[in-house]
């Protein structure tokens, strides 16, 4: 397996730890600081409720995610629903196909809590829907690609002009589109996008009705396990293709320590699938239908950390909000630092 980079666990093991980190990621470079908040809270407050304050607002944690996504895991494994126990909440469990319309039933309040890639937030805050980033992984610039057919005449980034080329508007495949035209000198207008679902596209491509295919794992490792495409390019030097995790506002709002704990949680799990590679196949294998060398091929393209959202990600985030922008992908500029969960 590659090795996996350095992970800063911002959530830590106790609520004190949590927001003292975050607290310094405001502080540090933004102009913003929690190290009021942080100093008031007790050191010996674990991030677990006393029994007084055990019920939460909600008495149901709705999640959206993606068929392979860390929630997949931490489902899987359980620990997240006994955790929420003492909470009085249990969880509902929804799958989406991407991203954008994951946000669509966030901003409609069907979910509570999303997972998803870079460019969906982007879009969803520029719709002004109602939602903060309250955690990231590491970057995962290999595990997305813009893949064409391996008998494909398509050689270069540059020989996309005037071709077909498909991909889910609004999704972190949008940004790597646009970001590999412009590495290559050309524009979003050089080419005839395709708006498809990563189902769509698949069947699009099969079929030879698009000429190229930007996607995401496990999609991307699926392809070219099983139909022969090959990358004319990954996300390496061009898009970080970072996965985020984001709630409602008015859950946030109303569950902070919960959401607490369902972050610490997401952070052990996080620790024990990037020790335990082997294991994280033999445990998703069975839950996904994915096969097991598909499965090797996405785990190894990546790392499950998950962190606070820190400057860089941040930084990231703004510099694909301006693109957007730029592009008038977006109807409006918007700052992410105003949309970045901030406990009491």
């Amino acid at each position: 397996m590659a090795s996996k980079p350095n992970r800063s666990m911002a959530w830590g093991m106790t609520r004190r730890q949590s927001l003292k980190s975050l607290g310094g990621l405001f502080a540090t470079g933004f102009g913003l600081s929690l190290a009021a908040t942080a100093c008031s809270t007790d050191p010996t407050t674990s991030v677990e409720p006393e029994p007084a304050a055990a019920q939460a607002k909600a008495r149901v944690l709705r999640i959206g995610h993606q068929k392979f996504d860390p929630f997949i895991l931490i489902k899987a494994r359980g620990g997240l629903e006994e955790r929420l126990k003492a909470f009085g909440t249990r969880i509902e469990w929804t799958e989406f196909q991407s991203g954008p319309p994951m946000l669509e039933a966030l901003n409609v309040g069907s979910i509570d809590l999303a997972r998803t890639g870079d460019a969906p937030p982007i879009f969803a805050q520029a719709a002004d829907t109602p939602f903060l980033y309250v955690g990231s992984g590491a970057p995962r610039p290999s595990s997305s690609g813009i893949l064409v057919k391996e008998g494909s005449e398509l050689r270069s980034l540059a020989d996309l002009k005037g071709k077909k080329v498909g991909f889910q508007r609004g999704s972190s495949a949008h940004f790597l589109v646009v970001q590999a035209l412009k590495e290559s000198g050309l524009t979003p207008s050089d080419i005839q996008p395709e708006n498809l679902s990563p189902a769509d596209a698949r069947a699009a491509f099969e079929q030879d009705n698009i000429d190229a295919w930007a996607i995401w794992d496990p999609f991307y490792a699926a392809a070219e396990k099983q139909v022969g495409a090959r990358a004319l390019t990954t996300g390496e030097g061009l898009a970080p293709n970072r996965e985020f995790f984001l709630a409602h506002k008015t859950f946030a709002a109303d569950n902070e320590a919960l959401l607490l704990a369902l972050l610490e949680e997401t952070a052990e799990v996080a620790r024990w699938a990037d020790d335990n590679p082997d294991e994280v196949v033999e445990v998703l294998a069975p839950v996904t239908g994915i096969e097991p060398d598909i499965l090797e091929t996405v785990t190894r393209r990546r790392s499950w950390t998950f962190d606070a959202v820190q400057p860089d990600a941040i930084a990231e985030q703004q510099r694909i909000a301006d693109a957007f922008y730029e592009l008038d992908l977006i109807p409006k500029s918007v700052q992410v630092l105003d949309v970045i969960w901030r406990p009491t």
